[in-house]
């Protein structure tokens, strides 16, 4: 209890005030394993990537390794080698990007190089960020029905991400 001094020479009592930290000690008990347990699940969710590779060097021709490059444009996908050139393009349907053919060259790709787990994803300026993470989800995993189950195989998840080159004529 405080005593204070008020005019006229008169006492009166000031008590002081408690702090009641109940409320917050309650929070703190809820959010602590919240934030917790969200950031183990967030981690789980982050996909390591790789700049792509300088090419410039040259390449003796008998030493020469696939490098898989999916190149995203805004009217077509392109695949091919690093090396040796385009090995598949193709041009956007009506409903979009034709992700079906795509998926499949992989697939094609995968049982040619069975050991080969790396790929170089290249974007042009305006793609979608949408368009990118579609283009990533087929090159990392092949989906296929069997028994009445998906059974998931990865087919090149070490991804690089880079700009696509100007074509011809591009600015």
């Amino acid at each position: 209890m405080i005593r204070s001094r008020h005019r006229g020479g008169r006492h009166y009592r000031k008590d002081a005030a408690e702090l009641n930290i109940t409320a917050f000690m309650n929070l703190m008990v809820i959010l602590v394993p919240f934030l917790l347990i969200t950031a183990v699940f967030s981690r789980l969710a982050i996909l390591e990537l790789n700049l792509p590779g300088s090419s410039n060097e040259p390449v003796d021709p008998q030493e020469q390794v696939f490098e898989l490059e999916v190149i995203v444009r805004q009217e077509k996908i392109e695949v091919g080698d690093r090396n040796q050139g385009l090995l598949g393009v193709y041009p956007n349907s009506d409903d979009g990007y034709d992700y079906d053919a795509l998926r499949t060259k992989l697939s094609e790709l995968k049982k040619r190089y069975p050991k080969k787990s790396d790929a170089s994803i290249l974007l042009e300026h305006d793609i979608a960020y949408e368009t990118m993470v579609n283009v990533m989800d087929i090159v990392r995993v092949a989906e296929a029905i069997e028994d009445e189950s998906v059974v998931r195989s990865d087919l090149f998840p070490d991804i690089s991400i880079g700009d696509a080159p100007v074509l011809d004529g591009g600015a």
